[in-house]
């Protein structure tokens, strides 16, 4: 699994003109799935992105976790972030899952990222043209994969 994940002031998703999700201060997370992505893989980067602390503290130092701001969380799925860039000019997309294999891990990862922040979690619609608004704040903006635990 891999998010790219911005702390933000708001942010919104709207797909045909209806908004689905919206937050105020908190997380927007761009996730992509991959087929090998497991349940171990939903628990470490939902507890990783919940306890991460990129929030200021009273100092101003980033030392707080969404959590601890009381923060709200909004995830739009993202199967670009799978995209190959390696040959030629055209992205090719073979990691990313086909929805019948992303749709339980996505929703599975919304049930997980819900019960570790403790509050809903506000979601666009899986595979649908969305169109997100955000308001960065920082601008801070982390970029996290399952597979890859050292970057």
């Amino acid at each position: 699994m891999r998010v790219v994940l911005q702390r933000v002031s708001h942010a919104s998703v709207t797909v045909s003109r209806k908004q689905t999700g919206k937050i105020g201060t908190g997380l927007l997370i761009l996730l992509g799935i991959e087929d090998a992505d497991t349940t171990e893989d939903i628990t470490w980067l939902s507890r990783k992105v919940v306890n991460l602390r990129i929030f200021n503290d009273e100092q101003g130092v980033m030392n707080r976790s969404v959590i601890e701001v009381g923060g709200d969380v909004l995830v739009v799925s993202q199967f670009t972030l799978h995209a190959s860039t390696k040959k030629g000019n055209r992205p090719s997309y073979i990691r990313a899952s086909r929805p019948e294999v992303a749709i339980p891990i996505y929703e599975a990862f919304l049930a997980q990222l819900g019960k570790d922040l403790g509050k809903p979690v506000a979601a666009g619609i899986f595979g649908a043209d969305m169109k997100v608004e955000l308001l960065n704040d920082g601008p801070v903006t982390i970029f996290i994969d399952s597979k890859n635990k050292d970057l």
